[in-house]
């Protein structure tokens, strides 16, 4: 694989963690893991979210930055693979569903300030999933501070994805339909999303979407 940097991402309950983990096994890559079962904002949020909204993203928007900075200046992304569950991108995304107006203009200042610092993935995976798939995959892993999330901010989150796609097609994308595919049991799906990883490597297109049929 030619891509040093990758990026998996994707809606609350997509599997993008469960899949950068097969990914860096499978290329033999470190993986990044995005680190958030301890934020204390997080039950708050779920359980109030107008109230704990600000500081669960400010406390997202430094623990990321703190990580990806240690993880990636600590090796040579040149001579080394590396698997990423999330883009330090999607702390915008997040606010700009959560926030007042007032609130995301200045998070905003704040996101630009520090993501100029971090290097940008070779390739950005996407793993679109709908909403009642992902509200199935939420109940199945069964964390309590999770029960509350509702249909409406999954369908937020995933319009804020694709706001994103629209103003940032320079950044090579492989949109993943999971909606009829099984990644982890069918080892023939996971193979065909190996297969695409691997022609995006030659593609001249910075935008390819692999259906589930």
């Amino acid at each position: 694989m030619d891509f040093n940097y990758i990026v998996i991402e994707g809606n609350i309950g997509a599997g993008k963690t469960t899949l950068s983990k097969m990914v860096a096994e499978r290329y033999d890559a470190r993986l990044i893991l995005e680190q958030f079962a301890d934020n204390p904002f997080l039950p708050k949020f779920y359980n109030d979210q107008e109230r704990f909204a600000f500081p669960l993203e400010m406390s997202f928007l430094a623990e990321r930055y703190n990580q990806l900075n240690k993880e990636l200046s600590s090796l040579d992304l040149f001579q080394n693979k590396t698997i990423s569950d999330y883009y330090f991108m999607k702390s915008l995304i997040f606010a700009q569903q959560t926030l007042s107006e007032d609130e995301y203009k200045l998070y905003r200042q704040i996101f630009h300030i520090v993501y100029s610092n971090l290097p940008k993935p070779d390739l950005f995976i996407y793993l679109h999933n709908s909403v009642p798939n992902l509200i199935k995959n939420i109940a199945k892993r069964g964390r309590d501070y999770e029960e509350k999330i509702k249909p409406e901010y999954l369908q937020t989150i995933e319009k804020g994805y694709f706001e994103f796609f629209k103003q940032n097609q320079n950044i090579k994308t492989l949109i993943i339909d999971c909606s009829n595919i099984d990644f982890v049991k069918n080892s023939d799906d996971f193979e065909k999303i190996i297969e695409q990883i691997n022609k995006m490597q030659v593609s001249g297109t910075n935008r390819m979407i692999l259906p589930t049929n």
